[in-house]
């Protein structure tokens, strides 16, 4: 049996992160350490270590997979993975994060008020009166803890649909982080070639 190391318990932060959020939207900013750190080992050492080894994300998928049988562990179709989806989602993903640093600056710059909302899915509307105190911090920075949930909760129930639809990891093969990780280190290993001669 393969002996447990210390990255193989990272599923629970993301269950920690998502009550911590549900209790008090705030901690949503914690999520960014889930957007730097693959970000930086991709482009300081050019590999996908966090996408292989600590994605806590990805591990909660095979615990629920894998684990608890929550999956109908059939082929993930081509088109999932394909190059136009995986680059159209990550097109569609930056776009929607863009929308959620214009929101907050327009709440920061006081051209629109506060909206303490989480949405699902890009449009259903989930209040969370009772996950934020008005007044606790400026409100821009409140508005970017609740766009910021909003973006991390609808990414993990689409990893939760496609994994009980097809094979437990199906959100890692278009999962923008991924995406964007694996652009950066083919670059990084383009570069690093000695050139033809």
């Amino acid at each position: 049996m393969k002996k447990k190391r210390w990255y193989d318990y990272l599923w629970m932060w993301t269950i920690l992160y998502f009550a911590l959020g549900f209790y008090n939207i705030l901690f949503a900013w914690l999520g960014m350490i889930d957007f730097l750190v693959p970000l930086l080992l991709a482009i300081f050492w050019g590999n996908k270590r966090f996408c292989n080894r600590y994605c806590g994300r990805g591990q909660l998928l095979s615990q629920l997979g894998v684990k608890m049988k929550c999956t109908r562990n059939v082929a993930t179709p081509r088109w999932l993975y394909s190059k136009l989806f995986r680059y159209g989602f990550l097109v569609f993903f930056l776009a929607t994060f863009g929308n959620m640093i214009y929101q907050t600056y327009l709440v920061g710059s006081c051209a629109t008020t506060l909206k303490e909302t989480a949405t699902i899915f890009w449009t259903l509307q989930v209040p969370w009166n009772w996950a934020y105190s008005r007044g606790a911090v400026p409100d821009w920075i409140a508005q970017f803890s609740f766009g910021f949930y909003s973006l991390m909760l609808t990414s993990a129930l689409l990893g939760v649909i496609v994994m009980a639809l097809y094979k437990p990891r199906t959100w890692c093969a278009f999962c923008p982080m991924g995406t964007m990780t694996q652009a950066i280190c083919q670059y990084k290993s383009r570069r690093s070639r000695p050139p033809q001669s």
